[in-house]
């Protein structure tokens, strides 16, 4: 299944939001996995359309929480991610996420996204399943 994440407004062609809505619908019933890609996406404009969502729904403040906000994301269907792979060097989160990986390890590879290959999937995810998951635990 694939689902896309990002704003629908004036940057993007007419013909690729037809695309994008086609894929959608086409693979909307499959149930194997979800592939959830981010286009015309910014953590920080997710976060904006979020609040600007409550705001237009009349919701009052004092119904706001974690789950108000995260009914209102872009996919709000989508699980928070367990790891996070980035690219290229460098060590910033790069406005992506911003809500949905508050808890997701990072993974930080030297090499460039055109160059990412499997054995380097297989590497990052070695990396993460060698760590201690706590969850804000103490080991026993």
């Amino acid at each position: 299944r694939m689902q896309f994440l990002g704003r629908r407004d004036w940057r993007v062609p007419l013909r690729i939001l037809r695309r994008i809505d086609e894929t959608v619908e086409l693979t909307a019933r499959n149930t194997g996995m979800t592939v959830s890609m981010a286009f015309n996406y910014g953590g920080r404009a997710e976060l904006v359309d979020a609040v600007r969502a409550i705001v237009d729904a009349g919701i009052p403040s004092s119904k706001i929480d974690e789950k108000t906000i995260a009914r209102h994301l872009y996919d709000p269907s989508m699980p928070d991610p367990e790891v996070v792979i980035r690219t290229s060097g460098e060590i910033r989160t790069s406005n992506y996420l911003m809500w949905e990986s508050a808890y997701s390890e990072w993974v930080f590879t030297d090499t460039l996204w055109p160059d990412f290959r499997r054995e380097h999937l297989v590497e990052c995810l070695a990396e993460y399943q060698a760590r201690d998951r706590r969850f804000g635990g103490l080991n026993s």
